[in-house]
Formats: structure tokens, C-alpha cells, sequence
């Protein structure tokens, strides 16, 4: 549907889940993809051997983005690589669920570290490339849980909510250099978490869905293509909700 050869998207937490299935969307539309992942090597080697064809497209990189050194050795790598890109999806998340009474201080950091400065940390080098090009694309997946808070999810749903503040906040001081900034938020979508669930919880999940399915990546990752793409140049600073009407 859209064509983005002859462009280089990077997708953190590019090689699992749902920012494995956006990886796989640009691979097919011709896009060079840089997929990133933090430390779980044996899924990384999976995803590459499985996208043997578009071998010469992907480039598979470790990095935590929640680590400021690490991002900026990755923006070198790139510069020195590529010399430049045209989108960036921060896609890397994690959840460490309890009840905020008895959460761990560093369970708290943890989230906050990998979703809302990992972002931050993206973002910040991203920025200084693309306003050279006077171009760029910057999608953020958010989550509901943002927007409603979730029980047990008060550090998730603190990062993703801060996320959805700083895409905001980035879109006003970047539009005028043709850089796009905004939000994705899929609701519950048929990943490995959804799988795992006790049935008893996957209905009540179900149940709460007006459209009574779950999602699919690929239905998030059609949504980040079209605000990838030239043809959404007057979108910026918009959450997208992909969540059946959650």
C-alpha cells in the first residue's frame, strides 16, 4: 500500500511482538529497517533468520534504550552507517505490574527508565539528524492505559501517559522542520501477553472490546505506516487508537 524505498526506519523492540510485525510491514514496503532490541539475543537471531529475504534491508542492533550511552552510540553507528534515516517508532516497552502500595521503588524506575526516558533518549538524537534533512517521521506506541489507568499498572500507565504529553510537547517545537510527531496506542492485540493469559482473563478482556476481538500487530502496524507516510504530513501531535473501541 505505501512505498518507502529508498528509506531507512529505525523500530526499537523491532524483533518481537508488535514492533517485530511494524519491522516486517517496512521490510515489505522497501524500506531499509533497523530493528533494535535490549537483551534477548536467541529472538533477535529468530527474527533475522526468519527475514532471510530481506537480508540486505535489515540491520539488527542491541541496545537498551533506557541507557543514554548506549542510544548515542547507536545514532553513531547510524550517522556513520546510513548517514541519515527518515523514521523512527519507539516501539520499546516494558510492564512490571503490581499494586502501587506494594510496587518496588525499582520496579518503578524500571518502567519509567525504558518507556518515557528511553524515549527521551531516542528522540533527543533522532531530532538532530532529522532537522538537518528538514524531513523526519516519529511515531510513539503508547497504550490505554494512559488514558484510563489501569489497576496494578501505575508505573505503565504513568510512562505511557508522560509519553503522550512529551510527543505533544516535541511536535509544536519540531513541525516547522517537516518532522511529525505522534502516538500510536493499541489496545489488547494478539500478542505473546495475550496468549499467555488465563482464559478466565482473556474474557474479561473480550468482554471490555466493543468490536468482541482482539487486534492484530499487523492492524497497529498498518497505523504507523500511515503516519509514516507523505500522505499524513498534517497529522502531528494526534494519538492514533487502535483498540476496537475500547
Amino acid at each position: 500500500m505505501y512505498d518507502f524505498s529508498g528509506q531507512t526506519a529505525i523500530i526499537t523492540g523491532g524483533t518481537r511482538g508488535i514492533g517485530k510485525s511494524i519491522a516486517e510491514t517496512f521490510l515489505k514496503a522497501g524500506a531499509h529497517v533497523i530493528a533494535t532490541y535490549s537483551s534477548n539475543e536467541d529472538t533477535a537471531a529468530r527474527f533475522k533468520a526468519e527475514s532471510a529475504e530481506y537480508s540486505g534491508k535489515l540491520d539488527i542492533r542491541k541496545c537498551d534504550v533506557a541507557r543514554y550511552d548506549e542510544v548515542e552510540e547507536l545514532f553513531r553507528y547510524i550517522e556513520k552507517r546510513y548517514e541519515s534515516f527518515h523514521v523512527l517508532v519507539n516501539n520499546a516497552g516494558i510492564r512490571k505490574d503490581a499494586v502501587l502500595a506494594m510496587m518496588r521503588e525499582s520496579d518503578w524506575q524500571d518502567v519509567i527508565n525504558v518507556n518515557l526516558s528511553g524515549v527521551f533518549h531516542m528522540c533527543k538524537f533522532a531530532v538532530m539528524m532529522l532537522m538537518r534533512k528538514r524531513y523526519g517521521r516519529i511515531i510513539n506506541i503508547t497504550s490505554p492505559s494512559g488514558k484510563y489507568g489501569f489497576e496494578g499498572q501505575a508505573n505503565y500507565a504513568a510512562s505511557k501517559s508522560g509519553l503522550v504529553a512529551l510527543t505533544k510537547s516535541l511536535s509544536k517545537e519540531v513541525a516547522r522542520r517537516g518532522i511529525t510527531v505522534n502516538c500510536v496506542s493499541p489496545g489488547f492485540i494478539a500478542t505473546e501477553f495475550i496468549q499467555d493469559l488465563p482464559s478466565e482473563l482473556r474474557e474479561s478482556y473480550l468482554n471490555q472490546i466493543p468490536v468482541k476481538r482482539f487486534g492484530s500487530p499487523e492492524e497497529v502496524a498498518a497505523c504507523v505506516m500511515f503516519l509514516a507516510s507523505t500522505e499524513a504530513s498534517y497529522v502531528n501531535g494526534a494519538t492514533l487508537e487502535v483498540t476496537g473501541g475500547l
